[in-house]
């Protein structure tokens, strides 16, 4: 049976553990026959990550920390050295101060503010500038974003505005890096249990009123994101660029 990626490399960034978004595409990738770099934050992360490779196809585990541009020249530096184009990349990062997160959006200090959208929103400008020249046979970037970009969800706040911004960086790398049939994505999946969803003040609450709302009335599952990921990173997606792939049961579909 032949497989949606074989051949292809990927790069994913943002696993943080294997609840993470990233983690459950990685599994996705590695079952469709990709071959995958990951990247780790920290030395306190290394370990972790590498523990999680061993159950996936993964060729190499890089140091990255997305706020340094230093960091990201040596990341695709090390890509290059593997000697293949890379086909495929995930960008599933976010990052904002609890405090921000839990205080009316009025009240958001401008470090905070500036913060969430340098790891959040401009990381994807950042990472696409480093590995789209090592995408010489076209590919596919993509991020990772939510209801609250377009749409005011309690208790999410500086990072709504955040992910707004995600958003439309997301279409403005589609419309410079189309020529080079590098297509450019972002998936809105429904609110799951992550690390970072648990930073969210009444995260329990929402998950409730997905399952009582959304038309499927139900949560949204790792698995369903992971393989809209794969479908993108696929030859089945080659006609989609610029666009904001729902994956959430619905829900943005609804009203009050």
């Amino acid at each position: 049976m032949s497989h949606l990626l074989e051949g292809k490399f990927a790069l994913i960034l943002g696993i943080a553990n294997r609840w993470s978004l990233a983690y459950a595409i990685a599994q996705a990738f590695s079952r469709e026959g990709a071959t995958l770099a990951l990247t780790y934050l920290g030395e306190r992360q290394k370990q972790a990550i590498e523990e999680l490779a061993k159950d996936l196809c993964v060729s190499t585990v890089l140091p990255c920390d997305v706020t340094k541009d230093e960091d990201l020249t040596a990341l695709a530096d090390s890509l290059s050295d593997a000697g293949r184009p890379l086909h495929a990349v995930v960008h599933s990062l976010a990052f904002a101060n609890r405090e921000d997160l839990a205080r009316p959006f009025v009240d958001t200090g401008r470090e905070g503010f500036l913060l969430a959208q340098n790891v959040s929103a401009y990381s994807l400008v950042a990472v696409a500038r480093a590995t789209a020249p090592l995408m010489t046979e076209g590919g596919s970037l993509t991020t990772l974003t939510y209801l609250g970009a377009t749409r005011v969800v309690p208790n999410y706040n500086v990072m709504g505005v955040a992910k707004a911004a995600l958003e439309a960086a997301m279409r403005y790398l589609a419309s410079d890096l189309g020529e080079r049939q590098i297509r450019v994505n972002a998936i809105s999946a429904g609110p799951i249990k992550t690390a970072s969803a648990r930073a969210i003040k009444d995260f329990s609450t929402i998950l409730d009123t997905i399952q009582n709302r959304a038309p499927l009335r139900r949560n949204t599952e790792p698995g369903e994101v992971a393989d809209t990921a794969v479908f993108l990173a696929s030859e089945l997606g080659r006609g989609v660029t610029g666009n904001v792939l729902f994956v959430d049961s619905g829900m943005q579909v609804m009203g009050f």
